[in-house]
Formats: C-alpha cells, structure tokens, sequence
C-alpha cells in the first residue's frame, strides 16, 4: 500500500509529450502541484500549451530542464516530489537511419538515468512508467495460442532489427523492474499502452500515432489497407491510467491500456461513417501476396509482413478496468476526435 500526500508535487517528465499533456492538465485540475521536465524551457515552440496551463493554475506548475541521456538532471526538479511519472521515450516508427541511437539507448539509459535520481531521492515512494503493448508483444503472430494478451506476457520476439521500437520498449521496462527490485523504498507501476490516438493539447507533438493517422489523409491507402491490427487507446483515458495508477494505494504490477483492437480497415470505416466517403479512406483490404510482394518498396521486411499482416489480435484490459477504475472510451470516439483535431489543425480538410 502505497499512499502519496496529495499537497506533495508530482514530477511528470517529458511533459511537452502527447500524453504528457494530458497528465499535466488532469493533475492540475485535481489541485496538484507538478513539475514537468523539457529539453529547453526557454523554448517557445511546443510549449504554448504548457505555458496556457501554467497561467490557468498559478504558482502549480513547473517547467524544469532535463535530457534523458544527461546524468543527474532529474534529480533537482524530483527534490520533494513522492510520486513520478515517467513518460518521457522516443516513439518513432518507419525506416530508421540508426535505431540504437534514435530509439535502444534513450530509452534505455533514459530509464536508467531517471530511476537513478529516484534512488537518490528519500522523498520518491512511487513511478509510473509509461511502458507500452510493444513490451507485452512483438508480433501479432505471438498471438497462437492465446485468447488475449495479458500483462503476464512479454515480448519475446523483437530485437535490434526487427520491431526496434518495441524492442526498446522491451528492454527499457525490463530494466526498470531490475532497477526496482534492487531496492526496496519505491514501488513501480507500468502503463501499456496501445496505439495511443486522440485529440493532442500542442500540434507539436511528433509520434508514431500522428504518423499512422497521416496515412489517411496522405493517399497512401486509397487502393486498399494491409490487414493490419493493433490495440487502439484514447490519449485521454492513458492520462487517467497513469493518474490512478500513481493514486491508487494498492496498485501493482502492468496495466494495459487498451479499449480494443481495429484494423486500418476499421479505422477507415470509423473516419468513412463520420466524414463521408473520401479517396484517402481505405475500403478494402490488401491481398496478403500483394503486400508481401511490396513490402521492401514500402518500406517493410517481408518477414514482418509474414508475421504481422493478418493476424488478428485481443487484450485483456480487466485489471486497468477493475483495479483501477478506467472506463475506457469507444475506438469510434476517440478517433473521430482525433481526425476533427486534424481538420481544425489544418492538417485533414473537412
């Protein structure tokens, strides 16, 4: 049972992130104070809506500087602080020129260098990290055998050139279990979140969920969509997991994060019922011959294709529901928002 003073601050780092946004606004909203660490405070650009919040809730929140490969430069902005939540990673997907260095070691040292300040801090008795399902799965043929992904499973099957990103994801969380277990005054609580989708507080925030929407508005999918599945989450709803996993006494363990499982077919005729039929919209699936056959000039291995392109998936999301109280919004909902943010941004034309 671990309890956080509600009048302690909170540390959230990586807080001009998209979920970070969102748990940044909700805990104001609560009455906390937090701290929320960026790059470069100073920095105008993608910051606006931090600085809105700042003005909307005087003197309760924060913005401090810290890099995750810089040693040491959480520890100052954590002074104090009971509860961190750490969700600060880069999520990149497509072709990467070197992912060790763009994905493996920010991740990884990232999570070494933060859990190193939480051990140099008496004050910390909780972290939240925001891991991800690409920790639980590598492919979705992981998926024989089994009636669902549970937070029982880890992804065995992904490494440094196949699935890099969920690789780093892989090894950050398991790292920080180890660091966890090493010690015995701090608990750890991981989030795993699907494909996070939904409306964004900044149209700064670069990800792999602005990336995989843009596809339906670049024409990439007019001839059709890969059947491909994945775990889809309201952006929202991660903010709330993380936010009762930090405040729920008896919280343990891996929470997915997830509110179902939609194809990019599916997701085409989520946008085809709530915007009208559009050429950019998907209504049809691709032959699976066919896009392996297409796959290098797509910028996929044929191996990632055989294992992932029509292989439905399900996750079991009973402990985030029961335990911590999370009512996850519908895949329609949360991805009508997100498509009506990218009309409003300019980026979708009505």
């Amino acid at each position: 049972m671990t309890e956080i003073d509600p009048d302690s601050p909170v540390l959230v780092t990586g807080g001009s992130g998209y979920v970070a946004g969102w748990i940044v606004r909700y805990l104001l909203e609560a009455g906390r104070a937090v701290r929320a660490t960026v790059r470069d405070p100073q920095k105008a650009a993608g910051l606006g809506h931090l600085h809105a919040l700042a003005a909307a809730h005087p003197g309760r929140l924060s913005l401090h500087r810290a890099d995750l490969l810089d040693e040491g430069s959480f520890t100052e902005a954590m002074a104090g602080c009971e509860l961190v939540i750490h969700t600060a990673s880069p999520f990149l997907v497509g072709k990467l020129d070197n992912p060790h260095d763009q994905l493996i070691r920010p991740a990884l040292e990232g999570t070494r260098n933060v859990l190193a300040s939480v051990d140099a801090t008496p004050s910390v008795k909780r972290v939240v990290l925001t891991s991800s399902v690409a920790a639980v799965y590598g492919d979705n043929a992981d998926m024989a055998g089994k009636a669902a992904f549970t937070d029982a499973d880890w992804n065995t099957t992904s490494s440094a050139t196949h699935q890099e990103y969920s690789h780093s994801k892989t090894l950050a969380e398991r790292e920080a279990w180890k660091i966890c277990a090493a010690q015995d005054r701090w608990d750890l609580i991981t989030v795993n979140p699907g494909l996070v989708l939904g409306p964004s507080m900044t149209t700064s925030s670069v990800s792999g969920s602005m990336t995989t929407m843009g596809h339906f508005v670049d024409g990439s999918l007019t001839l059709g969509a890969p059947a491909l599945s994945f775990a889809v989450v309201d952006v929202r709803d991660v903010a709330l997991t993380h936010l009762s996993a930090g405040f729920t006494p008896d919280a343990r363990g891996r929470y997915i994060a997830a509110s179902g499982a939609l194809s990019l077919l599916d997701i085409g005729k989520v946008l085809g019922n709530a915007f009208g039929r559009r050429r950019s919209f998907p209504r049809r699936e691709l032959p699976t011959s066919v896009v392996r056959l297409v796959a290098p000039a797509i910028g996929l291995t044929r191996f990632y294709v055989d294992r992932n392109v029509g292989w439905p998936i399900r996750f079991d999301n009973s402990r985030s529901r029961i335990e911590l109280g999370i009512d996850f919004r519908p895949p329609q909902e949360t991805i009508t928002d997100h498509f009506e943010q990218m009309i409003t941004d300019g980026i979708a034309k009505r």
